[in-house]
């Protein structure tokens, strides 16, 4: 395949992407790659080293000084009316779970209809159609969560939040879902569940999916391919089955 080609398949495509918060130190320049089609990838890094920025560049949740960025076909950086058609079919996983604390866990899913055009009708479970809530359900049923639908989010456990906003993230059905540091916020045992869980439903799902981690078993193991971002540039690009942690721990001195 012709590196034209490839970059026309790709699901997400960037080009010469660049951020800084300063002039005195970019946080990334000229950054390009292609994500696949279905495929997991992870964006690892030292602290401060861009991932982070990286990954949210992609839906212009942070916008970037210079360069392209296509998704879906699509040019983010293009026209508002593109934008939200294209975040339409993204989904999100973030550290901080996000849910709505005073809703039930059940709602806080139904949520996820809202990028489906069900506005309204999907902020709460009550008014939602039928087929929103049984969707709901299911999805809830799929994170192992059924018996806390009733639940308010805000008494749920680190875990079982971060379920929730999995379920979430399912109910939005959509093509790529984007993932920042999903179990940094959990201790050691909940965040490999987490992780095993995620990784598992999106291969099932055929999602495209980029997550960041600072967990280096999570990139190897959950992830076809690995790329590590520091001092402002992609400083490694490979398939995860081709490394070693321990190759991965130099990136980081």
């Amino acid at each position: 395949m012709t590196a034209a080609a490839e970059h026309s398949s790709a699901a997400i495509s960037l080009r010469g992407l660049s951020k800084a918060f300063s002039a005195a130190k970019p946080v990334f320049s000229n950054i390009s790659l292609d994500v696949a089609p279905g495929s997991l990838v992870a964006l690892i890094g030292a602290n401060g080293a861009g991932k982070s920025t990286l990954l949210r560049c992609i839906p212009r949740l942070i916008e970037p000084d210079g360069g392209s960025i296509e998704v879906l076909g699509e040019n983010v950086l293009g026209s508002s009316r593109t934008l939200r058609g294209v975040r339409r079919r993204l989904g999100f996983v973030f550290q901080k779970h996000n849910l709505v604390g005073r809703l039930s866990a059940f709602t806080n899913v139904v949520h996820g209809a809202q990028a489906r055009n069900y506005g309204a009708r999907a902020w709460l479970q009550s008014i939602a159609p039928q087929d929103v809530r049984a969707e709901a359900y299911r999805c809830l049923e799929r994170v192992g969560l059924a018996q806390t639908a009733s639940q308010r989010a805000d008494s749920l456990s680190g875990g079982q939040s971060q379920r929730v906003a999995i379920a979430r993230a399912l109910m939005q059905r959509p093509d790529i879902v984007l993932a920042d540091e999903p179990a940094a916020s959990l201790d050691p045992q909940a965040g490999d569940e987490i992780m095993e869980l995620f990784a598992s439903l999106m291969r099932q799902e055929a999602k495209t999916v980029v997550f960041t981690s600072h967990n280096l078993t999570h990139a190897l193991n959950f992830a076809d391919r690995v790329i590590a971002i520091g001092n402002g540039k992609i400083m490694l690009d490979a398939p995860a089955h081709s490394m070693k942690e321990s190759e991965l721990r130099g990136l980081y001195v």
